[in-house]
């Protein structure tokens, strides 16, 4: 990076640093919102053991289900298995360790710890699985687990407009974990399918400042669709 400029021109710098074993935040919501090149981009330096934290592991070809059918993950940090047979099938053997968390305390854990806040009482998930092992405690007559917050190594997330400062804007169904993820990793790339000069972002619709962020390079998507539906035929 040259000054306040964030912008990198290959792949292979955009993900310099990252290595076996580390963790990492990946954002989207199914196939949408995903950084698709950057997840590509990990296949091919084929770094493995590592702890992958993103809502669910796209499918069985694509997103973060090539990691999983390459065996580069070796825990899965989601809300659910979703449409990825291979995730289901590495889970149910036991050759993935998988910890399933709800979705809303799962994006809480995030935002938490982005924000420096290392772990946070929530109601959800009390008296079930998901409270065993926590710390709970009984708060004006209601029961609450204790749940600790993440952070990650790398985070990898996609923006639909970034400047070269790096500040952000998301569209539509994309601003799910992406913009919380994108404040909780040590080092922060961004995926963006428009990249522009500083002062064509309107300062009132930046969902995610560049202060957060360390690199940004240029995309290129395929836009899956996760579930194609269409209307039958009359």
């Amino acid at each position: 990076m040259a000054g306040l400029n964030k912008v990198v021109s290959s792949y292979e710098e955009a993900l310099n640093g990252l290595s076996n074993d580390m963790t990492i935040m990946v954002g989207g919501f199914g196939l949408c919102g995903i950084p698709e090149g950057l997840i590509n981009q990990m296949v091919k330096m084929g770094v493995n053991g590592l702890t992958a934290i993103s809502n669910n592991a796209g499918v069985d070809d694509f997103g973060l289900g090539l990691l999983l059918k390459h065996r580069q993950i070796a825990t899965m940090i989601a809300s659910y298995v979703g449409e990825n047979a291979t995730f289901e099938q590495q889970m149910l053997s036991g050759e993935l360790n998988v910890i399933l968390t709800p979705q809303g305390t799962l994006a809480e854990k995030i935002r938490a710890g982005g924000a420096g806040i290392p772990a946070f009482f929530t109601a959800t998930g009390y008296g079930t699985p998901v409270a065993d092992g926590k710390e709970t405690r009984e708060i004006k007559g209601r029961h609450y687990v204790l749940e600790e917050s993440l952070t990650a190594d790398f985070t990898l997330v996609r923006a639909w407009k970034a400047d070269t400062m790096g500040n952000l804007v998301f569209r539509k169904t994309a601003a799910n974990f992406n913009p919380m993820m994108a404040t909780a990793g040590k080092i922060t790339v961004v995926e963006a399918e428009f990249i522009v000069e500083p002062g064509e972002l309107d300062p009132d619709h930046i969902h995610t400042p560049g202060i957060y962020v360390d690199r940004v390079i240029q995309g290129t998507f395929e836009k899956r669709i996760e579930q194609r539906t269409v209307k039958a035929a009359k």
